[in-house]
């Protein structure tokens, strides 16, 4: 068999691995160079380019349903749980806590569950929701694991590494959130980002009101395609006389956006961490669809 496998940039490095195994087996195989942000960014079109019988995607678990043969292997990794016991202190004026990971370390929530309650926590962790397909995981784009328990927990404790993910599930709840980073060794609460991330979104939302050209994102990544909601969004700038125009691209480049000087702000239909995570990548605001929306509802008509 044909096949093209996938890897997301931390673990390209085994990429030859498991090709070398393969072909051991005696398929024929091929590796992606392309950079990958999620299973909603599967080289499908590469591997029918070269006639691939099947994409094998590393690192995630499946997205969404695609057309073509795909095999999802998401990549484990077992965090130490050594900060467990510090992190007590921390939550220790909290009743209830809301627990939350990655698909990465989803394998041993179980165990981080069980630590909190021998000593005498309540522990909530979410049912899959969404893209999500594990109990208490949360993506980039997907946290509605931890969304959903909000009212029902007194705090959140987010286990694994790097901010990228709890940042996403910080913004979209109002309790305390506790990060313990086992690989930095680092425990710290987060809520300080809350009001950093809403100012700057006031900021994106005050400097387009003045816009009058609009450059609205829409990718073709396949996970990430919204051309509906592109459409909705120009008919809205053009309903209040301002001028709109779709913008088409697989990977966006900012370069190539800051060359577009016609457009006096852009709206993202892809990935909404964009408009959140890459604002200081564009001379221009860089909008979600929501303060897109609020922006139009501030301007006068």
């Amino acid at each position: 068999m044909r096949i093209l496998l996938q890897f997301p940039e931390g673990l390209k490095q085994k990429a030859l691995e498991h090709a070398k195994k393969l072909e051991q087996e005696g398929h024929e195989v091929f590796i992606s160079a392309s950079p990958t942000f999620g299973a909603c960014d599967l080289a499908i079109d590469e591997a029918k380019n070269i006639g691939a019988e099947k994409l094998i995607h590393f690192g995630h678990a499946e997205f969404h349903s695609v057309d073509f043969n795909v095999e999802y292997i998401p990549y484990t990794i077992d965090a130490p749980m050594n900060l467990l016991p510090e992190s007590l202190d921390r939550i220790k004026d909290f009743k209830k806590i809301g627990l939350i990971t990655t698909i990465q370390h989803s394998h041993q929530l179980e165990d981080v569950k069980r630590f909190y309650q021998e000593y005498g926590k309540e522990v909530i962790v979410g049912k899959p929701f969404g893209f999500a397909k594990k109990n208490g995981q949360i993506l980039g784009c997907d946290v509605g694991s931890a969304a959903r328990l909000d009212k029902e927990v007194d705090a959140f404790v987010y286990f694994g590494g790097g901010l990228f993910h709890p940042l996403g599930a910080l913004l979209q709840t109002t309790k305390p959130f506790l990060v313990v980073e086992p690989f930095q060794g680092s425990i710290e609460f987060i809520d300080k980002y809350r009001d950093i991330y809403r100012k700057r979104s006031n900021g994106k939302i005050a400097a387009a009101l003045s816009a009058k050209n609009f450059g609205i994102i829409v990718s073709t990544k396949n996970g990430q395609y919204n051309m509906n909601l592109g459409k909705i969004l120009k008919a809205k700038i053009e309903k209040k006389g301002l001028k709109a125009a779709i913008l088409v691209s697989n990977l966006i480049d900012f370069e190539s956006l800051n060359n577009m000087l016609e457009f006096d702000a852009f709206v993202n239909t892809a990935c909404p961490r964009i408009a959140i995570d890459d604002i200081d990548r564009t001379r221009k605001p860089l909008l979600s669809a929501n303060e897109l929306i609020t922006a139009l509802d501030m301007m006068r008509s």
